[in-house]
């Protein structure tokens, strides 16, 4: 073995090649397995003349561990030979990630394995199929390559900021000490900072490692916590996750997802998790530079896993250079492992909108959240939002009992975690829904969008509300910064339609909707929404296309009832009508006051939505502003009940 701290002399030299570049000093990183798929480079690149180092041990102490950082810190070129070994060995990664950092890399292959996360985006010069010889231009690629990072300009200075450790020397070390989130240095550069520009952060999902697919609720709820805690440091404005999620199986160059995100900068990982363990990498990228800004790996035992997620948002901090204001821990958390195993769980379940079988089996989960730690604040209020999603959703008949229990379940939240905004929107939303009582629920909704001002779902649920609250301005103020953290999120541009279109904007409706049915042409809602705006701008024949699209059967027939009869088919308008009577009967009674409505039958239109609000019909919670009930709006019965809703 050679020591480690002479360069490697060839086994068969033949002296240095005329038409070689002028020499180097070259490390190669590789995996040890690989070592005599390596050598025939090592000698190539020695024969060319350059300085060659390359470890062929990975034991000898701490000395050996400070040459190979000395060799990584001196090298002009860091070759990297990714292979199927050589993307499971985290020293390799990390030498990898050295040379990224100081923008010295060139990567080669030697199979058709594709490298791991946070390197994708970097050209590797395939020498599966290279000849050995320095003629190749195989090997010419490889000095091409070495030439450009050799004169590639040095990176700038990271300023308070721990020497960037291999992890051979962390491990010899007894090291693994993370990046100092805070400190006197980091105020000192920050190059975002021009323009006085926040920086901004997309999560990418963390892909899970674990053989058992069914783990996978874990890497993502891993990732959203990550999320949640990088949304607490000031100065930061992260991306929401539905946008960040359309690039989990990711295959853009990282400055073409940052575009697309508008962020800076972009974390991504992976979580293996066996037993008790788990294991995170991490990698934050430098989107204008596509070099990585920070990595790191961190392991852990099940019961740190919540000290992980502080962690890897601090160290995501210092790596950026922010100076980290951190709030702390997440309010209304827990430390029972188990309670939030369980909570992962119904999140997962109940974010997938599966159907009834999904959404009660997320309300046992947090069920089981909140029985295994009581003071589970975030598990409460996740209870809250499921119990009354199956009363909005499956019931029918008396609901109140319902809501009321989500109304308890939010009370709870709030009681363990009064800054928890999850607890206050919770309780704002079956409020609203379960009661029809805005003044009752505007508290809440206020609450809990003064508390996560970067939370876009939170914008979102708050943006509702404020337009059916008839406060059009501040809708459309507040849909737009969830637009701009999340763009990408069908969802954010139905709200924005719904919003122009209760402002009676229904030409710049009508292009909300088709954005977001570019990105999801099943997203329910959208369609009927569309087919309103076109039959409020005079386009009933392309209206009744949208309404037939539309998913949610209540929108579509009433929709298509008001849309045949806007064209003359009357009878085409009874059979839509008579056949949403029969499919949902009084589960619908507000879809039938507005036909009824555009019909002219006042009185009829009127009783349906009495019943509807007897009911306790969350549609109800539309009624302020929707187009469809202007026939109604003068009529003395339509003014009661605005004001038994708050809305007048």
């Amino acid at each position: 073995m050679a020591d480690p701290g002479e360069a490697y002399v060839p086994s068969a030299a033949s002296g240095p090649d005329e038409r070689a570049a002028p020499p180097r000093n070259l490390f190669i990183s590789y995996a040890r397995a690989d070592r005599e798929r390596v050598r025939p480079l090592a000698d190539a690149l020695a024969a060319a003349g350059h300085a060659v180092w390359w470890d062929a041990m990975i034991e000898g102490g701490a000395a050996f561990a400070r040459a190979i950082e000395s060799q990584l810190e001196q090298a002009d070129a860091v070759i990297v030979v990714w292979s199927a070994t050589a993307i499971d060995s985290d020293w390799v990664r990390d030498e990898a990630a050295h040379g990224r950092d100081r923008k010295r890399l060139v990567p080669v292959r030697l199979d058709q394995t594709e490298p791991p996360l946070g390197f994708r985006q970097y050209h590797s010069i395939d020498l599966s199929h290279w000849n050995r010889r320095t003629d190749a231009p195989e090997f010419d690629s490889v000095q091409r390559g070495i030439e450009a990072a050799s004169r590639a300009a040095p990176p700038q200075p990271r300023i308070a900021q721990p020497a960037r450790l291999s992890r051979r020397t962390a491990i010899i070390a007894g090291g693994g000490t993370l990046l100092a989130a805070a400190g006197a240095g980091l105020a000192v550069w920050r190059p975002w900072q021009a323009g006085d520009r926040s920086a901004s952060v997309a999560v990418l999902p963390f892909a899970s490692l674990s053989a058992d697919r069914s783990q996978d609720y874990f890497s993502e709820g891993l990732s959203a916590e990550i999320r949640s805690a990088l949304m607490r440091i000031a100065g930061l404005k992260v991306a929401a996750p539905t946008s960040s999620n359309e690039f989990r199986d990711r295959k853009d160059d990282a400055r073409v997802i940052a575009d697309k995100l508008g962020v800076d900068y972009l974390l991504e990982g992976n979580v293996r998790k066996a037993g008790e363990t788990i294991r995170v990498n991490t990698t934050l990228t430098d989107a204008r530079t596509g070099y990585a800004a920070w990595s790191q790996t961190f392991d852990r035992t099940l019961d740190d896993v919540f000290a992980v997620q502080t962690e890897i948002a601090d160290a995501v901090a210092g790596g950026m250079l922010v100076r980290v204001e951190s709030q702390g821990q997440a309010p209304g958390g827990t430390e029972v492992v188990a309670a939030y195993d369980a909570y992962l769980q119904g999140r997962a379940r109940f974010n997938a909108d599966a159907g009834k079988e999904s959404d009660q089996a997320a309300l046992a989960d947090f069920d089981r959240a909140v029985a295994l730690d009581p003071d589970f604040a975030m598990a409460h209020a996740a209870r809250s939002r499921s119990l009354a999603a199956l009363a909005y959703l499956y019931s029918s008949g008396e609901i109140a009992g319902q809501y009321r229990l989500a109304i308890a379940a939010a009370r709870k939240a709030i009681d363990l975690a009064g800054d928890l905004a999850a607890g206050h929107l919770a309780f704002g939303f079956a409020t609203l829904n379960g009661f029809l009582d805005f003044k009752g629920a505007r508290p809440a909704y206020d609450r809990a969008y003064a508390l996560a001002p970067g939370d876009a779902d939170i914008l979102l649920m708050y943006a509702f509300f404020a337009s059916k609250s008839g406060r059009d301005t501040d809708a459309l103020r507040v849909i737009e910064r969830a637009a701009a953290l999340d763009p990408l999120n069908p969802r954010v541009f139905r709200a924005k339609a719904l919003t122009l279109i209760s402002a009676r904007r229904p030409q710049d409706a009508i292009e909300a909707a088709r954005k977001a049915l570019a990105m999801n042409a099943q997203l329910s809602g959208t369609h009927g929404y569309l087919g309103l705006a076109l039959v409020l701008t005079g386009k009933a024949v392309e209206a009744k296309a949208e309404f037939a699209a539309e998913p949610n059967l209540s929108a579509r027939l009433a929709g298509l009832a008001i849309t045949e009869r806007t064209l003359g088919n009357a009878a085409a308008a009874d059979a839509a009508f008579a056949e949403l009577v029969r499919a949902r009967g009084d589960a619908a009674n507000y879809q039938q006051a507005q036909v009824l409505a555009q019909k002219g039958d006042v009185d009829a239109a009127l009783a349906a939505l009495e019943r509807a609000h007897a009911m306790g019909d969350g549609g109800m919670s539309g009624i302020g502003n929707d187009p469809w009930l202007d026939p109604l709006r003068d009529q003395p019965r339509f003014k009661q009940l605005l004001l038994q809703m708050g809305l007048a």
